[in-house]
């Protein structure tokens, strides 16, 4: 049996943005953000997402300027950083996720968080000006938000779309809302997710479609 579907990959990768392209309405996003807001579209299958995406003015340039400074991006989660496209990547940054440290599991246990929390801590050492990247858990953005306002480091910018039922709303709006001084890119709501955050990284990283 052989069925009928578009088998060229590169067709199916121009038709993908065409469409979104066509019916998403990308008039609320300015323009510096729109390579981001398409590929979370893209990421997620759904153009209505586009409506609860926001970012804070300075976000894309200053999310592109560390970038392209060489800076380290920090994940939740192993899945962002896997999505992550390295050649895309505009000085070889590193990518890096401590979720699977040593003694991570340990230190929940002593803290009463999750893993996905006590792990943004070993970020600390290179946490300023680098890019810190949500797409799991809450608890992790709640857990940067919390050093952010302590003082403890400054990231040039923060993506933080954590998905799920319990807090990730309530962190985004934190996110949106604090007065933490830090450019940020989040999607309102329950949803979000690796896939999400990562692409926003490879937009950001490169115009590229």
């Amino acid at each position: 049996m052989r069925l009928d579907y578009e088998r060229d990959g590169a067709a199916i990768y121009t038709a993908s943005f065409a469409t979104i392209r066509r019916e998403a309405d990308l008039s609320s996003i300015a323009a510096d953000l729109e390579p981001a807001a398409v590929r979370i579209i893209h990421a997620c299958g759904d153009v209505d997402i586009v409506r609860h995406i926001e970012a804070s003015a300075d976000f894309a340039d200053a999310a592109r300027q560390a970038l392209a400074n060489g800076c380290t991006i920090w994940c939740d989660s192993n899945m962002v950083a896997h999505g992550i496209t390295r050649t895309r990547l505009p000085a070889g940054n590193p990518v890096r996720c401590a979720l699977r440290d040593d003694g991570i599991a340990t230190d929940a246990i002593a803290a009463r968080n999750t893993r996905s929390a006590v792990a943004v801590d070993r970020w600390l050492d290179d946490l300023d000006g680098a890019l810190a990247v949500i797409g799991n858990a809450p608890t992790a953005l709640f857990r940067l938000l919390e050093l952010v306002l302590d003082g403890a480091a400054k990231p040039a910018a923060i993506i933080g779309i954590p998905v799920g039922f319990i807090g990730a709303a309530e962190s985004k709006h934190a996110l949106a809302t604090l007065d933490h001084h830090v450019p940020y890119l989040t999607v309102h709501g329950r949803r979000g997710g690796s896939a999400m955050a990562a692409a926003a990284v490879n937009a950001l990283a490169s115009s590229k479609e």
